[in-house]
């Protein structure tokens, strides 16, 4: 398969999930009329030219939006931010590491593919909204439009090469907000540090975690030799189910973790499992993209 098939394969996929399925062609395209009238909360006087506020120049921040006028009224320059910049961008992204491939049975999608449905099938409801969006660390500036969700697809094809399975920081706008789907599987102070960078710079957002069925229950019984995807060795236990409970309690506390790192950020923490549909995780998740439920 060419990587144009591939593209419109999943374009397809991403579509029949946010739209076209009976169950969530009602709630989908409720939800995006919703965003359409207004009553999904965002601020969108104006397309960039809309003052919203001055704040201090920041590493990273583009020369050419200093507001010289304000900046030469004391010794610091000054950035000017409108409402559209400042409250109407969103940035996707999804982890492409090597667990996400894990899948415990054949029925089931790898982690990998359900990450991508739900990645596009939010852009698709971000495009017919009218917002804009982008992929994070692609370098391509938030957009909107046919050609923007073009863009994001193309991109993801192309990215063949494991992106990490962290989000890379880099200077969003203010009060932009981000969308983080992967399997969260780093050392909970790994993830804390890097959320905390994006907080830091006034950024909300959410995380999903993606997960197999056997990730969170360890259904296996008898003699079995697990193999690390990201070169992590191999581990045999000669009786896998007496391990069950303790597993079962460590991963628990794992997602607690997360948990509490999403209430610490302000930000929102979210979980799927592939044994679930792609559907109800699409809904809750652009659902929680309404700027009330981080209280602003």
């Amino acid at each position: 398969m060419t990587a144009t098939e591939r593209r419109l394969d999943l374009q397809t996929q991403a579509a029949r999930a946010s739209s076209s399925l009976p169950p969530l062609l009602l709630a989908a395209e409720r939800v995006a009329a919703t965003v359409a009238q207004g009553v999904h909360g965002r601020r969108r006087v104006g397309q960039g030219e809309t003052f919203w506020q001055f704040r201090r120049y920041e590493s990273g921040d583009s020369a050419s939006a200093i507001d010289w006028r304000q900046s030469a009224k004391s010794r610091h320059l000054f950035v000017r931010e409108t409402e559209w910049e400042a409250a109407q961008s969103c940035w996707l992204w999804r982890d492409n590491s090597p667990s996400m491939q894990y899948r415990s049975e054949k029925n089931l999608p790898t982690k990998s593919e359900r990450t991508d449905i739900l990645l596009l099938a939010t852009a698709l409801l971000l495009m017919r909204a009218g917002e804009r969006f982008s992929l994070l660390g692609s370098g391509l500036r938030s957009a909107t439009g046919r050609a923007a969700y073009d863009r994001l697809a193309d991109v993801m094809i192309r990215e063949t090469q494991a992106n990490g399975s962290l989000p890379p920081f880099q200077p969003l706008p203010r009060h932009a907000q981000m969308v983080l789907i992967g399997d969260f599987l780093s050392p909970p102070e790994e993830i804390r540090d890097r959320m905390s960078m994006f907080a830091a710079r006034g950024v909300t957002g959410l995380f999903l975690q993606i997960l197999d069925p056997a990730e969170q229950e360890l259904p296996f019984r008898g003699r079995i030799r697990f193999e690390g995807f990201e070169n992590e060795g191999e581990t045999i236990l000669g009786r896998v189910q007496s391990a069950r409970e303790d597993y079962k309690s460590k991963f628990a506390r794992h997602c607690d973790a997360l948990r509490d790192i999403a209430r610490r950020t302000g930000w929102m923490y979210l979980q799927h499992r592939t044994d679930h549909s792609a559907e109800a995780a699409l809904l809750t998740l652009y659902s929680a993209l309404t700027p009330q439920q981080w209280g602003r």
